[in-house]
């Protein structure tokens, strides 16, 4: 990627937005949108925000849910101080995270996670599923009942199986890809609705 990539980014409308506006990252267009047109927060949510850095969704879902609101972010990597917003540094994956995230359950549970690019898309896809997988894993302890869920994921031919395991658990079940999203990027958004404990299909 190297300098294309920064040259690019420079020209690209909503990371020059998303930098004026204090946004920290083009992506919190993307959750934007997505909260604008579908009923993701309510005010007073709990909400769970995995692969959080560099904290742009997570500005996005605390304005969202307000002063009685909770927002936790995820991330391995530094995400500076939102207010409302507690930072747990750790991946998703690791096995002492549910009890970092304490007993109360969350509204809603968002993973804007992706891997590093290899350039190779199957290999890309396919790292990409797992992430949403392993989000899953944890969504499926930490999400109350009739909560939502909200996961970015690269198109491929694994995502059908991937979808068939979370489908089944929710009430409402949405693919979308917002317009911040780059025209030649493979990345959907899914979306639950209506969460219902132990109802993942164990697919094929």
């Amino acid at each position: 990627m190297g300098r294309r990539f920064v040259v690019e980014r420079r020209n690209d409308r909503y990371y020059r937005a998303a930098q004026a506006e204090g946004l920290r990252s083009r992506a919190a267009f993307k959750l934007t949108y997505l909260a604008d047109r579908f009923p993701i927060f309510r005010t007073g949510n709990r909400v769970l925000d995995l692969g959080a850095a560099p904290g742009g969704w997570s500005l996005v879902a605390s304005e969202r849910v307000g002063p009685r609101g909770q927002v936790v972010a995820v991330d391995p990597r530094l995400v500076e101080p939102i207010p409302r917003v507690e930072v747990i540094r750790s991946l998703v994956g690791a096995p002492d995270l549910a009890s970092r995230l304490g007993p109360d359950l969350f509204d809603v549970v968002l993973s804007d996670m992706s891997p590093r690019i290899s350039g190779a898309y199957a290999t890309d896809h396919a790292r990409s599923v797992a992430l949403v997988l392993d989000a899953w894993t944890l969504a499926q302890r930490v999400l109350k009942p009739g909560g939502r869920w909200v996961a970015k994921v690269f198109d491929g031919d694994l995502l059908s199986e991937a979808e068939a395991r979370m489908r089944p658990a929710f009430d409402r079940w949405q693919r979308t890809k917002p317009p911040a999203s780059r025209e030649q990027s493979s990345e959907l958004y899914l979306l639950g609705f209506g969460f219902h404990p132990g109802a993942e299909s164990e697919g094929p």
